[in-house]
């Protein structure tokens, strides 16, 4: 099957729900996905304030083209339940879910949104960030047909691994894959952990690269200051464009001819090639068409 575009999805910004003139601010920034969070960012006193600010960001709209995703508090906590039923139906792609340990806690936040009456094109997205989640996230990642991607947490997972954020990110290279397998096996996306020195734009280039090297789809920012280099690589190259549409044609050729053999620059092509190459073109086609809405 060849690749249906969507919406591009290369930097994936948290903004903090408690905060107004972030959710302001958000509507004008260049990130593909804004992630709105109800969790981390948000402190006790402040939960149900930021749950009526995000929502009522949200349905006042003016984001355009950006995606819209909310992260919201843990199920098991007193906050979890009511934050599902807030956004059941609100203008969101996707419910974010913290700390995703096994199947069976997507199934109970399905449970509530089903009784919620949720919109059926609402979709989740579950945090892998505990060594737990990590080794169940296959599981996690084909719960449920409203899985949507698996959101990497490098920060709690370096914690509970006790490995050190280093450039090369070695101790977290098993986790990373297995995600990135998981992803691929159930047909969902998968977006790469935070890079938390702001200051640091050669450590951003590099773990940016590294997160295209591995596989994932896009990363999480935590500031806007580091929107731009992640779009940059997290795009097609103008090479990468090129030989795609080099593909492309030479594929459409060969079949109006009805030869089953094609070269490209003396490379045998496949279908396998042909789907690639038509995937890569659609991603540009649609990161295109955003920046003009913009």
């Amino acid at each position: 099957m060849l690749y249906m575009a969507t919406n591009p999805r290369r930097s994936v910004l948290y903004m903090p729900g408690s905060n107004a003139r972030a959710l302001e601010k958000a509507r004008s920034l260049d990130a593909d996905v804004l992630i709105l969070d109800l969790e981390d960012a948000v402190s006790p006193a402040q939960k149900a304030v930021a749950r009526n600010q995000v929502l009522a960001a949200v349905t006042e709209g003016g984001y355009g083209r950006r995606e819209l995703v909310v992260r919201i508090n843990g199920f098991d906590t007193e906050w979890g339940r009511k934050d599902i039923e807030a956004f059941a139906n609100a203008p969101i792609s996707a419910l974010c879910l913290p700390k995703v340990e096994s199947a069976a806690e997507i199934h109970a936040v399905v449970q509530v949104l089903q009784q919620a009456g949720a919109n059926a094109n609402l979709k989740l997205w579950a945090m892998a960030e505990t060594p737990r989640g990590i080794l169940a996230v296959s599981e996690i990642a084909g719960a449920h047909s409203r899985m949507d991607a698996i959101v990497l947490g490098t920060s709690d997972l370096a914690k509970d691994l006790r490995v050190p954020h280093t450039p090369q990110r070695l101790g977290m290279l098993t986790s990373l894959g297995m995600c990135v397998l998981a992803a691929r096996a159930h047909g969902i996306d998968v977006f790469d952990g935070v890079h938390l020195d702001l200051d640091d734009e050669n450590g951003l280039h590099n773990a940016c690269e590294q997160g295209v090297e591995l596989g994932f789809d896009g990363k999480t920012l935590i500031h806007p200051k580091q929107i731009a280099v992640t779009n940059q690589l997290f795009s097609p190259s103008s090479d990468t464009l090129a030989r795609a549409e080099k593909i492309r044609l030479a594929w459409q050729a060969a079949e109006a001819e009805g030869k089953g053999v094609v070269l490209v620059d003396g490379r045998l092509v496949e279908a396998l090639h042909v789907e690639e190459a038509v995937r890569v073109l659609a991603i540009a086609e649609q990161i295109s068409a955003r920046d003009a809405d913009l």
